[in-house]
């Protein structure tokens, strides 16, 4: 099972991607004479039904379910398999108060790098 997509001819050209993840983005091929459109044998593989994500693992973000904390008690939501989402709205005291905590009962925190809140 390939882990991601390509869009047809992407290895050959930069503008489609080669060598440029950003803009390796997946396009269905609709050529007429298109051999990936036609799922030929030994051809890149397109996306169907067979290749979904099992439920238990959907909107996931490395393994743990994501939480938005937008205010101190948002932080009793948290359970072990839980990662820290922080609200961009937070301010700076209640964001820096919000991370000690995290780091207290060490949860890990999603848009936080750990050099930021050094500094502080």
């Amino acid at each position: 099972m390939p882990s991601k997509f390509i869009r047809q001819d992407s290895f050959r050209y930069s503008r489609l991607g080669k060598n440029r993840k950003k803009l390796q983005k997946w396009r269905r091929p609709k050529g007429r004479h298109s051999k990936m459109r036609e799922h030929r044998k030994s051809y890149p593989a397109s996306p169907t039904v067979g290749y979904k994500t099992s439920k238990k693992f959907v909107g996931r973000i490395k393994g743990f379910t994501p939480v938005i904390i937008q205010n101190i008690k948002d932080l009793n939501k948290l359970n072990k398999d839980a990662i820290a989402i922080l609200s961009s709205r937070l301010g700076s005291r209640k964001k820096m108060e919000i991370i000690r905590k995290l780091q207290e009962s060490k949860f890990k925190i999603l848009n936080v790098k750990t050099s930021e809140v050094n500094k502080k």
